[in-house]
């Protein structure tokens, strides 16, 4: 998956471990088990995903104050991290049915 993505894409920096940062385009929020996730698309400087890698984290907002920025915090279950990518295999085939079905409608 090489597509470049524009301004107009939401996107959000993480801070690495290692002490640098990578910008990632967000993907999707998915709810699994009443916890929601967010799934990113680590981009390089021009924007761009090298090998198609996705990153899933658990996503918290604070409803009381939609100020303030949400929290990712990192998955560290294996049969919880494998939910997420079921539920996330579920959200592609989905979009792709939709994106079959525009086409098609479109053709006509």
């Amino acid at each position: 998956m090489s597509e470049g993505y524009d301004a107009e894409e939401m996107t959000v920096e993480l801070d690495l471990d290692d002490g640098g940062h990578v910008t990632c385009a967000v993907i999707t929020i998915l709810t699994v088990n009443k916890q929601d996730y967010i799934v990113l698309l680590p981009l390089n400087e021009d924007g761009q995903n090298d090998g198609g890698e996705v990153w899933f984290y658990r996503y918290f907002e604070d409803e009381s104050n939609p100020n303030e920025e949400p929290v990712l915090e990192y998955i560290d279950d294996d049969d919880e991290y494998e939910a997420v990518g079921e539920a996330f295999d579920e959200y592609l085939d989905s979009a792709e049915f939709d994106e079959i079905m525009e086409s098609e409608e479109d053709a006509e």
